[in-house]
């Protein structure tokens, strides 16, 4: 990992295109035998509905951000135009999901050019490289590279915000404020989450510059507690000077890309009309009943406040629970990620730990650290720009390592590490293909027995139809019957005849196999290992967990029943 010099150039542009272009065929190809998942249906649609009539109401009042979802179907929407009749977002589904899915690739180059930017940052040429390499590489980012989903978009737009906050923070109004306002605003659009994640990484790499430059040496030696702490506060009124403009700036982009249609809010005006009789409650319909401002971006963030205050359920470790576990993201992140960034940290910080404390990965800790409050946990994609801060920001970390380790043998450990664990995980990433989302590390037993440990997006999000109908295809079974985990039409279309378990009217197992009697039944792992059936009712479908099955695809168990 020597210094480049002017020549270095080209080999930058080089490298990174060839990770770019490697990941981006991994994603098409893989996109290609994958149904959709359990959002794409919604987001094709809603996307849809608003190039034609102009409203974002339809993702709004889901709590959906657009951004990503608008990118994705203008191309569909141009299409349509083009051909002179509207597509039907249900049954042409097949035929639009594969385009969507390829407008992710612009959001994934932009996280991978801004890997690169940052990593170049924290430690030169190499630590770009090396980060480029890390990110493109990362079976869990694959598999959403691959998704008309906006957990992509959220990583890059956070990663670009960051990247310029911290390098603008002596330049002008604009690199120092306006930039950084553009970015917050765009990770907000792409996901609500956003609104949280920025602020909490801005301070993070505030207060890691200002100790970087000493900042806070003399508070440290300050007598007075309270002059310490006033002396400390006074180093940090620049910043809160620009957060706030950052803020203010980034919120207004939201709210006026995101519009309105000028209506009442139903659930507003029903809660005021619910009020008890009197000058408050007169005055709250009134203000309810006129109070047009209805769909807006506010609507949309307050509804992702209110369910993870609500919460989810979840399921970890083979246990079914109402409410979070809080433990559940630092546990997941340990089954999910590729081996190179777990082991590397270790061997960073026993030869030189100092190389970790870069502000990319101490704002990857704030948000792994905030993620213990988190009651929404339905897959580890909701905390991805946490990955790519940590992924970064390693890469910086194990390149600082090396140029100030002075022993040979230091400098060789880390370089074959970084060397081997890229080829491990690149290697790891073929094999998963195109099973991207049902990775699961070695340490807890392999991507084939991942299903037992975590569920919905982390395994089964219902992606798996297409290979269900190979499966049957191939072995020529008879009728086959399907409890399926998602909400892609093309079931309708399949030979297949979707069956519901989970409804009130079994009530034990004798009723389960009455449904499906002289037929082969497929279940979808999120049904038999999740939390999306009632814990009080979960012991009714053991039996199907005790079973043995016949086969099974990546998401389905395959029983058979036609001897019952």
């Amino acid at each position: 990992m020597k210094r480049d010099g002017g020549s270095g150039r080209l080999f930058d542009v080089v490298w990174f295109l060839a990770w770019a272009l490697a990941s981006s065929a991994w994603c098409v190809t893989a996109a290609a035998q994958l149904s959709a998942t359990f959002d794409e249906p919604f987001y094709i649609a809603r996307g849809l509905e608003f190039w034609r009539t102009g409203s974002h109401g339809g993702l709004l009042e889901k709590g959906t951000m657009p951004l990503p979802v608008d990118l994705y179907t203008l191309p569909l929407y141009l299409w349509e135009r083009w051909r002179g009749v509207q597509f039907d977002p249900t049954s042409d589904l097949d035929r639009l999901l594969p385009w969507a899915r390829a407008g992710t690739l612009a959001f994934w180059w932009l996280l991978l050019a801004y890997g690169w930017r940052t990593g170049h940052h924290l430690a030169g040429p190499w630590g770009g490289r090396l980060a480029v390499a890390m990110l493109a590489c990362e079976p869990t980012f694959l598999a959403h590279a691959k998704l008309a989903t906006s957990d992509i978009a959220i990583s890059a737009c956070l990663l670009a915000l960051v990247y310029h906050f911290r390098t603008g923070r002596e330049a002008g109004w604009m690199r120092r404020v306006g930039i950084p306002a553009f970015w917050f605003g765009s990770a907000i659009l792409s996901k609500a989450s956003g609104l949280m994640f920025g602020p909490l990484c801005l301070l993070v790499v505030e207060l890691e510059r200002l100790v970087r430059a000493g900042a806070f040496r003399s508070v440290a030696m300050s007598a007075g507690r309270w002059a310490s702490l006033l002396d400390g506060l006074d180093r940090l009124r620049p910043f809160k000077r620009d957060a706030m403009q950052v803020i203010g700036c980034g919120l207004a982009l939201v709210f006026v890309y995101c519009g309105s249609d000028w209506k009442q809010e139903p659930s507003l005006v029903e809660w005021a009309h619910g009020l008890p009789e009197g000058k408050f409650g007169g005055s709250m319909v009134w203000l309810a009943e006129n109070l047009r401002i209805f769909t807006n971006a506010g609507q949309a963030l307050v509804k992702q406040i209110q369910h993870n205050v609500r919460g989810h359920e979840v399921f970890l470790l083979g246990e079914a629970r109402r409410r979070a576990f809080w433990y559940y993201f630092p546990v997941a992140l340990t089954m999910k990620l590729s081996l190179l960034p777990l082991l590397m940290p270790v061997v960073v910080a026993a030869l030189r730990p100092r190389a970790l404390a870069n502000w990319a990965l101490l704002s990857a800790a704030a948000l792994l650290a905030f993620s213990l409050t988190y009651r929404v946990q339905n897959g580890v994609r909701l905390v991805l720009p946490l990955v790519a801060l940590a992924l970064v920001g390693l890469a910086g970390a194990v390149v600082q390592a090396f140029r100030e380790s002075v022993s040979g043998w230091r400098r060789g450990v880390l370089a074959a590490g970084a060397g081997a664990g890229i080829i491990w995980t690149a290697a790891a990433a073929a094999f998963v293909w195109p099973h991207g989302l049902c990775y699961t590390n070695e340490f807890w037993g392999g991507t084939q027995r991942g299903y037992r440990l975590l569920s919905d997006s982390n395994y089964d999000w219902g992606q798996g139809l297409k290979e269900l109908a190979r499966w049957q295809r191939l072995h020529g079974r008879g009728p086959l019957d399907v409890w399926y985990f998602g909400t892609d039409p093309i079931l309708r279309s399949l030979p297949l005849r979707e069956v519901r378990l989970d409804t009130p009217s079994i009530k034990g197992p004798e009723d389960a196999i009455a449904r499906v009697r002289g037929h082969y039944l497929a279940v979808g792992t999120t049904w038999l290992y999740g939390a999306y059936i009632p814990v009080d009712r979960q012991q009714r479908y053991a039996f199907l967990r005790a079973r043995q099955p016949v086969a099974r695809t990546m998401t389905f168990m395959i029983y058979d029943f036609t001897q019952e």
